[in-house]
């Protein structure tokens, strides 16, 4: 496709979580004033618990009249994730903007790699024409078909969901704190029993460290564990840790994906991913950093291509026919 001119932002949503692991009232302040500048109105949002997120999107987006066609979210993944909830079913009448404020921010650095948050957002606001650095793009999702849950950045049983437990009696902020909750909660992991199936075809059956599904590269704003993985391509990619990788040196390979070509790792792409626990307990599980409490024994991830729209750095030269 030509380039063309993306629409320039002009009214902003910022969605600011208190809650979240590097929370500060002073990065929201900043985020507001670089809005202010460069915007017709922004709104700020300061979330009041779970889910409070996709009630203030849905109902913004719903307005007659004022409708912000920016959503800027600060905070971590599970912000986002939120945020997400009450963006796609809006159909693009608004494009996402991250801004990192959590604790792994995984979401951000898929989009925007170790740019800083200050350089990304004023791109987003002024460089949005023809040879701007920001565009928007349309991103893959994952859907959650056992709670109809729309997956931004990606799931993971096991060991990985498992560390989001640990993580909350660390007295630790940002990155530093999940990376110490993975490797605790790695130290003397057991397995589960499991079974990955991926249109249809069985690609792993037993002993289970973690199986991830995405969406984004990285987990815990650092871990390569789908290093192959891309955004727009309408598939879902796959990783599995048998127990021929013990659970301990996981935090370790992923760091540098070097967990990919192990005899004991499984990596597949599909439409349709299901992943379950063959034993009939529960299936420990999070996605966009949210534990799963009410899952039952089996998740099944269906690819809604294209369902997302966000911004995110423009290519490194133009695309052509």
């Amino acid at each position: 496709m030509a380039d063309t001119a993306a629409p320039v932002p002009t009214r902003a949503l910022v969605l600011a979580n208190p809650a979240s692991g590097s929370h500060s009232p002073e990065l929201v302040e900043q985020v507001r004033q670089l809005c202010d500048s460069y915007l017709e109105r922004t709104e700020v949002h300061p979330t009041t618990g779970p889910g409070d997120a996709t009630v203030a999107v849905r109902r913004a987006l719903e307005r007659h009249t004022g409708a912000p066609d920016l959503v800027v979210v600060i905070g971590g993944d599970g912000t986002v994730r939120e945020a997400v909830q009450g963006l796609v079913p809006a159909s693009g009448r608004a494009t996402l903007a991250v801004v990192p404020g959590g604790t792994g921010n995984s979401g951000y650095k898929m989009l925007w790699g170790d740019r800083p948050w200050t350089e990304s957002l004023k791109a987003i606001l002024t460089d949005s024409g023809i040879g701007g650095s920001a565009r928007p793009r349309r991103l893959d999702l994952a859907r959650l078909a056992e709670t109809r849950q729309y997956v931004y950045l990606g799931a993971c049983s096991g060991v990985i969901a498992d560390a989001l437990i640990t993580a909350r009696d660390l007295p630790l902020t940002g990155r530093e704190r999940y990376a110490r909750a993975f490797a605790d909660t790695a130290a003397g992991y057991a397995p589960y029993p499991g079974r990955v199936t991926v249109d249809g075809r069985v690609v792993h059956e037993g002993p289970t460290v973690l199986a991830n599904v995405g969406g984004g590269p990285y987990r815990g704003g650092r871990f390569n564990v789908l290093p192959d993985s891309l955004l727009d391509d309408g598939l879902l990619d796959v990783c599995v840790i048998g127990d021929g990788i013990a659970a301990a040196n996981v935090p370790r390979l992923t760091l540098t994906a070097a967990h990919i070509g192990h005899p004991a790792t499984w990596y597949a792409r599909g439409r349709t991913i299901t992943v379950e626990r063959t034993d009939g307990r529960r299936l420990p599980l999070e996605h966009d950093g949210e534990y799963q409490h009410g899952i039952g024994s089996t998740a099944t991830f269906e690819v809604l291509p294209g369902a997302l729209p966000v911004w995110a750095p423009a290519p490194d030269r133009p695309e052509t026919p």
